[in-house]
């Protein structure tokens, strides 16, 4: 558990998609509400620089998301995370999963 998404490190994230994971949801409160001042606008830059080494590396960048939301919008959280969900469910099985589970991934060059 973090205090904040501002603690969230890059490492941290792409520790999930080392773990297994096909998409990481970042949820932080509302910018300029930050409890600890900026630190979801920390937050953000580290996903953006994730997003960055997702796309380089071609794992996919569409495969992690920050979004911003207060603790009453339930029903927001809810929208956001079936949105996510169904994006994931499109894309696929991260490269990383298809791998060990001994499947060829076909890169763009290939699909092409």
């Amino acid at each position: 558990m973090l205090p904040c998404t501002g603690r969230i490190d890059e490492s941290l994230l792409l520790k999930a998609f080392e773990n297994g994971a096909d998409g990481v949801m970042v949820i932080g409160c509302l910018e300029g509400d930050c409890h600890y001042i900026n630190g979801n606008i920390r937050a953000r830059a580290r996903v953006e620089r994730v997003y960055a080494i997702l796309e380089r590396i071609k794992i996919g960048p569409n495969r992690i998301r920050m979004y911003n939301l207060s603790a009453g919008e339930g029903s927001k959280f809810a929208e956001f995370a079936n949105e996510f969900v169904e994006q994931i469910r499109e894309i696929g099985p991260s490269p990383i999963n298809l791998v060990r589970a001994g499947n060829k991934v076909v890169t763009e060059k290939e699909a092409t």
